[in-house]
């Protein structure tokens, strides 16, 4: 596998730079006409393609011998996630995480940035703008946030976990019936953003998140994150995580014992 010098202080400032520049001051003040679906029930605003031209342009800059591949991006070209078998480093961009809740003029989306060589996500940054909350990992090398080193702390018993289940396609309000009816987490609430459930794993808000879908912009960082921080994560079907794979769920959790329960509830 390819490897590279990571600066991880200064991808963090760049990520900070654009959500200041870009992100927050779109925040509660969109237009009508800043807002248009990609798919019915997928919107993508303004803030989105702004977000990931500046994050895209600052990152290449500092990192020359790089590529960008945005969310965005493949949504106007989907031959654009090809660039994930290419030979250069691809910075994976997510520039508003939940923008659903972004245009709703709700606070829970992040910002989300993965650098992958030779198909391995090798260092990962979600970042909340509202919560200013920052969270990156570089693998092999733990997890971090606020220059702590972040150790996930299973919670004591099933019945005080509290986590996140989204069904499959869009439905992402409400989760998955059996992991709700089966009665033995505190609490199952989706919170319509994989970024936020990602930090609030990692930082111990929460203990589980298992995924629609499995897009790289969504999970790369958020997956090595948490395994840096001493939980799990895979595809729902046990295999390791791979984001070459867009079609499986991925379940990340602060335990073994909340992952083999999730996998157990949904393989039934």
């Amino acid at each position: 596998m390819m490897t590279m010098d990571i600066d991880s202080e200064r991808v963090e400032r760049i990520i900070r730079s654009t959500a200041e520049a870009v992100i927050l001051p779109r925040f509660r003040t969109l237009k009508a006409d800043d807002v248009r679906e990609k798919a019915p029930g997928d919107p993508v605003t303004i803030a989105d393609t702004e977000g990931e031209e500046m994050l895209g342009s600052l990152l290449a800059d500092a990192f020359p011998d790089t590529v960008v591949m945005g969310e965005e991006l493949v949504s106007r070209d989907e031959s654009a996630i090809a660039l994930l078998h290419g030979t250069r480093p691809v910075w994976v961009l997510d520039p508003i995480d939940g923008t659903i809740n972004f245009a709703a003029g709700r606070s829970a989306f992040g910002m989300i940035v993965a650098l992958i060589v030779d198909g391995v996500t090798i260092a990962g940054w979600i970042h909340e703008p509202v919560r200013n909350i920052t969270v990156s990992a570089v693998c092999g090398g733990g997890a971090w946030s606020k220059g702590r080193r972040l150790t996930i702390q299973p919670a004591p018993s099933l019945a005080t976990m509290t986590g996140a289940a989204y069904g499959h396609g869009w439905r992402c309000t409400e989760p998955d019936p059996p992991l709700v009816e089966a009665g033995i987490f505190r609490e199952v609430r989706n919170q319509m953003c994989g970024a936020v459930e990602y930090v609030d794993i990692a930082l111990g808000f929460r203990h589980f998140m298992i995924s629609s879908r499995s897009l790289p912009w969504d999970h790369a960082a958020g997956v090595l994150i948490v395994q840096e921080a001493g939980g799990v994560a895979s595809f729902l079907d046990r295999s390791p995580y791979s984001c070459n794979r867009q079609d499986g769920r991925v379940l990340a959790a602060a335990s073994d014992e909340a992952s083999d329960a999730i996998i157990g509830l949904l393989s039934l």
